[in-house]
């Protein structure tokens, strides 16, 4: 490769790691991967107009019947693949259970190096889905919205905060850190659109006045 391209090259490589780093001061650390790319605020906002408005049943939920975590590859299960997308540096035993590393929690801004202090969050929570049309699907299709890696649906977060959300919709929890709320609302539209699960009118409404803000 000539000089001049390969300064150009390395002059390029050094723009980009400064671009990232500064986006790293203003959003909090960076992982290796995280969340999938919801869709635009744009989107999200046709999608939600288009989802069907009803009335929460959760007549016979039992969360077994969602089947979760499953196996994804060799010894990985599904918390274990979140667990290695969404942190730093992080060292797994042969069977796959992370034994280091370091993983920032987008919903509370806290960081944590034990993967014991992490949960899988279920965007949409597992009820909640029942609530908007699981009820009607079949076994293989609930196990695989519950342990869904394609679209954002799955992120480690802080255990405590995982357990305080539970199974509420964004009308009645939202992440602490206001910071991700736009990514947080158009992830949450963009499940219930491809799941066709329906929302009720608070959580429609409160969908609306997120998305207008983004």
């Amino acid at each position: 490769m000539p000089k001049f391209y390969a300064r150009r090259r390395l002059s390029i490589l050094a723009t980009l790691t400064g671009l990232i780093a500064s986006v790293g001061l203003f959003n909090g650390p960076t992982a290796s991967a995280a969340l999938p790319t919801p869709v635009s605020a744009a989107t999200a906002r046709t999608y939600l107009a288009s989802l069907t408005v009803a009335t929460e049943d959760r007549t016979g939920y039992d969360r077994d019947l969602f089947n979760h975590w499953i196996t994804i590859s060799g010894t990985c299960n599904t918390r274990e693949t979140v667990l290695k997308r969404d942190g730093t540096n992080v060292v797994t035993s042969s069977a796959c259970a992370a034994t280091s590393g370091s993983w920032y929690s987008v919903y509370d801004g806290a960081t944590w190096t034990a993967a014991s202090d992490l949960d899988i969050d279920h965007l949409v929570p597992l009820a909640e889905a029942w609530d908007s049309g699981a009820d009607s699907w079949t076994s293989a299709q609930r196990q695989a919205f519950a342990n869904d890696l394609t679209r954002p649906q799955l992120i480690a977060v802080t255990d405590n905060v995982n357990q305080q959300k539970s199974d509420q919709d964004p009308a009645e929890w939202m992440p602490s850190r206001t910071a991700y709320t736009c990514t947080y609302v158009r992830a949450w539209v963009q499940v219930k659109y491809y799941y066709d699960l329906s929302v009720d009118s608070a959580e429609k409404s409160a969908l609306t006045s997120d998305l207008a803000g983004c």
